[in-house]
């Protein structure tokens, strides 16, 4: 690994543009940093989540995704470094089936909401969803690894059905079930 920051601040990013790893300056309101800084932010989520009660059997889980998290703010700071491959996108994939297999299925779309914890796993859910948008954006202009965008796809599905699964175990009754609004006949 490169330099370690011995100082907090530089004054480089005073002009509105920060580092990469590769010694480029970028803006920071370019698609790079904005994902970046979105990724930072649900990694940030996932800490408070670890904060909560949480099953002990899933905090293994989340210490790997925090991981894995830095490793992809980490590829898209340096561009060029490939970090994030499809053993992760597949590791995901095997956690989301196995947790999912023990659900009853949906027959209504499910408010965010129940637990404190799964209240921040639907939080963290739609930050990952807001990544991706922003990796797919990114990708228009600068080519973004394609597992990067497949794990943060399965990452949001996976928040989902963690949402469930917490929920579920404090409560059969925590998850909140929409309820449409039925329109007045004419």
């Amino acid at each position: 690994m490169g330099n370690r920051l011995s100082k907090i601040y530089t004054r480089t990013g005073d002009d509105g543009t920060t580092g990469l790893g590769d010694g480029a300056r970028t803006r920071k309101d370019s698609p790079r940093v904005e994902a970046m800084g979105t990724i930072d932010e649900l990694n940030s989520l996932i800490g408070v989540m670890l904060a909560h009660d949480m099953p002990e059997e899933l905090r293994p889980v989340f210490a790997t995704i925090q991981h894995r998290l830095f490793d992809l703010g980490g590829e898209l700071a340096m561009p060029g470094y490939t970090f994030i491959d499809d053993g992760d996108v597949t590791w995901v994939e095997e956690v989301l089936d196995r947790y999912n297999d023990k659900l009853p299925p949906l027959k209504n779309f499910i408010l965010p909401g129940g637990t404190v914890t799964a209240s921040y796993c639907h939080l963290a859910r739609s930050v990952c969803r807001r990544a991706e948008r922003i990796l797919v954006h990114m990708n228009e202009s600068d080519p973004v690894n394609a597992p990067v965008r497949q794990y943060v796809n399965r990452l949001s599905d996976w928040l989902f059905v963690c949402a469930r699964v917490l929920n579920r175990l404090n409560d059969t009754d925590s998850e909140v079930l929409w309820e449409p609004k039925v329109k007045a006949p004419d």
